[in-house]
């Protein structure tokens, strides 16, 4: 058997039917939404992780297999395997999981598959090179190569380096999607655990078209009365 069969069998045998049922409603996979179609196993992150632990030094070929799987499990599995295989590679491991990467996001179509892994292997990878790819995903029409750009900037905002992430922020004040709004939210939110003033001010020169999402997820720690101000517009 070949290596992701092994990875997918053992994935199986942790499946709970009415789990699945239960994550395929949180994920919204019906038709229209935005994870239309997903499949689901139902088998918990904490058993995903132990799984892809297990298997952390399968090849590339046997992750890529997992990675373009219909099933939703198989997929973040394989992600949190290339994180793993990512955090202790040599520079020539690195540049090809980022290659992988970068050349399968139409796999990283959910939510957690992005937020679970973007800053861990593409923020790492870009912390001391051009983020010139980030804005132009920022610019995709898949709104997930969009939150992957944003998520991607928390690697940066740990170093302290802030300006990429204000930058993508602001790309995307006039969204209306609301998984971008909370990404960006997100973004702004920790740029301000940083440095608040950095964060008032850009508020202050968009809180009044900011989606209202973005906006509170941006404030949420900062004091009360300064919330107060910008819900007031």
């Amino acid at each position: 058997m070949a290596v992701h069969e092994q990875v997918k069998a053992d994935l199986k045998k942790l499946s709970d039917p009415d789990y699945a049922i239960k994550l395929q409603r949180f994920f919204k996979t019906g038709e229209g939404e935005y994870g239309e179609g997903d499949i689901f196993l139902g088998v918990r992150v904490p058993d995903q992780r132990r799984i892809a632990k297990k298997y952390m030094n399968i090849s590339l070929t046997d992750v890529l297999e997992l990675l373009q799987s219909e099933i939703h499990e198989h997929r973040l599995t394989a992600l949190f395997i290339l994180t793993e295989q990512f955090k202790k590679g040599d520079k020539e491991t690195r540049r090809q999981i980022v290659d992988l990467y970068l050349c399968n996001t139409a796999y990283v179509n959910n939510w957690d598959l992005v937020d679970s892994n973007a800053h861990k292997i593409l923020g790492e990878w870009l912390a001391n090179k051009s983020r010139k790819i980030l804005y132009e995903m920022a610019e995709s029409e898949n709104i997930w190569e969009r939150r992957i750009s944003l998520i991607s900037t928390f690697a940066f905002i740990e170093r302290g380096d802030l300006e990429d992430a204000l930058a993508l922020a602001r790309a995307q004040v006039d969204s209306r999607h609301d998984l971008i709004n909370k990404a960006s939210g997100w973004v702004l939110r920790e740029i301000g655990k940083k440095e608040q003033s950095v964060l008032e001010d850009f508020l202050l020169k968009h809180y009044q078209k900011m989606p209202r999402t973005m906006l509170r997820y941006a404030m949420e720690h900062l004091p009360e009365e300064r919330r107060r101000f910008y819900m007031g517009r």
